[in-house]
């Protein structure tokens, strides 16, 4: 089969395609066919510097969730033919990813889908929707009626949970550090639109974010305090994405999360099979589109890659096997 192998720093420029064997079926793990599955910037991470980490399986074929048919259902009571979807757990960093034609996947990851989704469209759903449900829901608790701020929406992750947000009936504002991404996320669904300089404390802005019950901070550590003060009292901030990094310099938490505020997380590394019906449920019941930036054809993943790490699409990335 054709995959792609890494064992080291790889830019997106210099990934191509093998052929290695097709992967031996063993108990508890199944055998997918890959019909298509899209790209993340946790794999660019890995590309970068993090293959280099001890953790991580060596050489490894990255990808960290896909979509698929169950070629060889081993011990695991799925037919052949499943359609399914699967991701995290490891994916792509203590086991072969999804960057190939087929994928030997723990079951405890496989997860049986019934959706009127193309592969296309169904690709764009594992991760991405995944996280941003998990997000607004278990570390937000996001109602009807809340009034959402997404900070960094301008990201597949913010798009989706712009989408979501709308779908269940919040008020969003979203904001984003690049101007031409402004009409974008108004055209995504956001009611308000903000040009992020890092600081909302400004008068004007302020007005924008004024009665704001939940935060799904994007951003990362230079921010969270920022978004936490942007919070009505009861309000919560949910931190899940690292576009502008990882730690919170000086953090006080006595005096830096407001009273009567609250700061959340959340990794998405633990998907259940509930979990998916319900995004998968949810997506055909609201009638929603997923997302998708630029689709690609599997022998060109070099260059869904470079326009992946130098920010060039607007939305979701899949490639299609």
């Amino acid at each position: 089969m054709r995959a792609v192998v890494i064992d080291k720093p790889t830019k997106a420029e210099d990934i191509f395609l093998k052929e290695v064997p097709i992967p031996e079926v063993k108990s508890g793990w199944v055998l997918v066919k890959i019909m298509a599955f899209g790209l993340n910037h946790s794999e660019q991470i890995l590309r970068e510097y993090e293959i280099e980490r001890d953790y991580i399986k060596k050489p490894v074929i990255p990808g960290i969730e896909c979509v698929g048919l169950i070629e060889d259902p081993s011990d695991s009571g799925l037919p052949k033919g499943q359609k399914v979807a699967s991701l995290m757990g490891g994916m792509g960093r203590s086991f072969d990813g999804s960057y190939a034609e087929y994928a030997l996947l723990p079951i405890s990851h496989v997860f049986p889908i019934e959706t009127r989704l193309s592969w296309e469209e169904m690709a764009a759903v594992p991760e991405t929707y995944y996280t941003a449900w998990g997000s607004l829901f278990e570390g937000l608790r996001l109602e009807p009626g809340d009034k959402l701020l997404v900070r960094g929406g301008s990201c597949a992750l913010g798009y989706v949970s712009i989408q979501i947000a709308k779908a269940l009936g919040c008020k969003v504002v979203a904001t984003t550090h690049r101007s031409s991404k402004l009409q974008l996320l108004k055209d995504v669904g956001a009611d308000e639109c903000i040009l992020d300089k890092g600081d909302l404390s400004d008068g004007s802005i302020r007005n924008k974010v004024s009665g704001v019950t939940k935060v799904l901070e994007l951003i990362g550590g230079r921010t969270v305090i920022d978004s936490l003060s942007c919070l009505t009292n009861g309000g919560i901030v949910c931190q899940t994405g690292v576009l502008g990094g990882f730690a919170i310099p000086e953090f006080y938490p006595i005096t830096q999360i407001p009273n009567g505020t609250y700061l959340t997380g959340f990794h998405s590394n633990y998907p259940s099979a509930k979990d998916l019906k319900d995004i998968f449920a949810f997506i055909d019941n609201q009638d929603l589109k997923p997302l998708i930036g630029n689709i690609y054809k599997f022998e060109n993943i070099r260059e869904a890659l470079i326009d992946l790490d130098n920010h060039r699409t607007n939305g979701k990335i899949v490639i299609v096997v």
